[in-house]
């Protein structure tokens, strides 16, 4: 199996390198970003995010259950982004 590939690929580069090339930087430019520590990093960022920014609220005293800040009860924390 492997040596049929890599017949494939030899001759397919004698032929058309060009496209052999251009499949090969697409092919990593697919898998690569999966490996990188930025993906890990941008996706802790997004989750500690908020989707929805709330509007500023009139506080009369009487709102119990409207948490001062949208991460105060609950959600992940952006703590470790500032020790970096």
């Amino acid at each position: 199996m492997a040596g049929r590939l890599a017949a494939f690929l030899k001759d397919a580069w004698a032929k058309e390198p060009v496209l052999v090339a251009s499949f090969t930087i697409g092919g990593l430019a697919v898998i690569l970003p999966i490996f990188s520590p930025f993906t890990k990093y941008a996706t802790m960022i997004n989750q500690a995010t908020p989707y929805n920014y709330p509007v500023p609220l009139r506080d009369d005293g009487n709102m119990p259950d409207v948490p001062s800040h949208p991460q105060d009860p609950q959600g992940p924390s952006l703590e470790w982004l500032k020790k970096l």
